[in-house]
C-alpha cells in the first residue's frame, strides 16, 4: 500500500512529477534491540530491495550482515589495492574481420586479491565507484594502456589502437579529458590509438559538461565506442550529435545469433544501420565459427570473444600479436 501511495504521480511546480520508493524493514526486538542497530539493519534491508530492482521492499536478514560485513572488508582492501600492486591490465583483442588481423585491443581492470584471488570485475567495478575510487582506478587504466600501444607501435605489431572504459562518473569527476591528451602528447602517442568505451545511458546525461568533455576528446583525436548497444536506451538521435565512431553489438544478441531468428535480425539491423550511419561495428561475445561466419555475412568489421581469445596478461598479449595467424577467423 506505501509503494502504490508513494508511487501516485503528484504535482511539483507546476510539473507533474512520478517517484517510487526502495523500503528496508527491520523488526523489534528479532533484528536488533537498539535503535541504532535496528535503522542500520533496516537501511542494508533497503539497498537489498534496491539490487531487486527498486520499487520494492525487502524484510532484514542475517545474510544481508553477513555480506555488509564483507562488502566493507572488500572496500578497505580495494583502497590499498592499486599502491599494493594488486591491480593489472588484462587485454582481449579485437579482431579486423576482413583481414583477419588484430587490430584492437579492449583493456580490462583485474583485481588479484592476496586471499580471495582473481575478485569478479562485477562486484569490484561497482565497489570502486561508490567509494570514488574508480577515477583513480581508470586513470591508472589509460596509462598501463598508453604506454602499452605506445610499446607494442614501437615492436611493429599489428595492434594499433586500445579500447578503455570509461564510466559515467569518471565523467563528472575530474579532468581526464585534458590529463589524458596530455599524457598522449608527452609520450608521443597518436590520440587515435586510444579508443573511450561508453554505454548508452551517458548520452541521455542533460549535465553540459558530459556532452563538452565528449566534445573535448573528439577534439582532441580520440575516438569514441558505445558499448553494449541495443540493451539500454538506444539513443539512436545521439549517434551523430556526438559523432560517435563505433558501435559494439552486445554479446547477448551474438550469443544466439546462430539459432535465434529474432536475434540474428537485431545484430543484422544494427550493422546496416550503423554503416548507413557512417559508424563501424564491433560484435561483442564471438564464441563459435557459426556466429562468426553470420557476423561476416552480415558485413560486420570487428569480433570480439572468446573464439579469438579471453582477455589476458600484458606478455601474453605480446605473445598473442607475435604468433597471431590472421587465418584462424577462417579455420574454427
Amino acid at each position: 500500500a506505501m509503494l502504490k501511495v508513494l508511487s501516485t504521480p503528484f504535482e511539483l511546480g507546476g510539473e507533474v512529477a512520478y517517484v517510487s520508493a526502495s523500503i528496508g524493514i527491520a523488526i523489534f526486538p528479532d533484528d536488533a534491540e537498539e535503535t541504532e542497530s535496528l535503522i542500520k539493519h533496516a537501511d542494508q534491508a533497503m539497498y537489498s530491495a534496491k539490487e531487486k530492482g527498486r520499487n520494492c521492499f525487502s524484510f532484514f536478514s542475517s545474510s544481508m550482515q553477513v555480506m555488509a560485513q564483507a562488502r566493507m572488508q572488500l572496500g578497505k582492501d580495494l583502497r590499498g589495492a592499486l599502491g599494493a600492486g594488486q591491480l593489472m591490465v588484462y587485454y582481449q583483442p579485437i579482431v579486423d574481420l576482413a583481414t583477419g588481423k588484430i587490430v584492437k585491443a579492449e583493456a580490462l581492470v583485474r583485481w588479484n586479491h592476496p586471499v580471495r584471488g582473481m575478485v569478479d570485475p562485477a562486484e569490484f567495478i561497482p565497489l570502486a565507484e561508490e567509494l570514488n575510487l574508480i577515477c583513480e582506478i581508470g586513470d591508472w587504466v589509460f596509462k598501463e594502456s598508453a604506454d602499452k600501444v605506445k610499446a607494442l607501435c614501437e615492436m611493429d605489431l599489428d595492434c594499433v589502437q586500445i579500447s578503455v572504459n570509461k564510466s559515467p562518473r569518471q565523467f563528472h569527476s575530474g579532468k581526464t579529458q585534458q590529463t589524458w591528451i596530455e599524457y598522449m602528447e608527452n609520450i608521443d602517442l597518436p590520440a587515435s590509438c586510444i579508443n573511450i568505451e561508453i554505454t548508452e545511458g551517458l548520452l541521455l546525461d542533460n549535465h553540459p559538461e558530459i556532452s563538452e568533455k565528449l566534445m573535448l576528446f573528439r577534439d582532441g583525436g580520440v575516438q569514441i565506442s558505445l558499448d553494449d548497444f541495443g540493451t539500454g536506451y538506444s539513443a539512436m538521435s545521439y549517434l551523430k550529435k556526438f559523432e560517435i565512431d563505433y558501435l559494439k553489438i552486445d554479446q547477448s544478441f551474438v550469443r544466439d545469433m546462430s539459432i535465434d531468428p529474432g536475434d540474428r535480425a537485431i545484430a543484422e539491423a544494427i550493422i546496416v544501420m550503423a554503416h548507413k550511419l557512417g559508424l563501424k561495428v564491433v560484435a561483442e561475445g564471438v564464441e563459435t565459427v557459426e556466429q562468426l561466419e553470420l557476423l561476416i555475412a552480415a558485413g560486420c568489421n570487428y569480433g570480439q570473444g572468446y573464439f579469438f581469445a579471453r582477455p589476458m596478461p600484458s606478455d601474453e598479449f605480446d605473445t598473442l600479436l607475435a604468433n597471431w595467424n590472421p587465418r584462424i577467423i577462417r579455420s574454427g
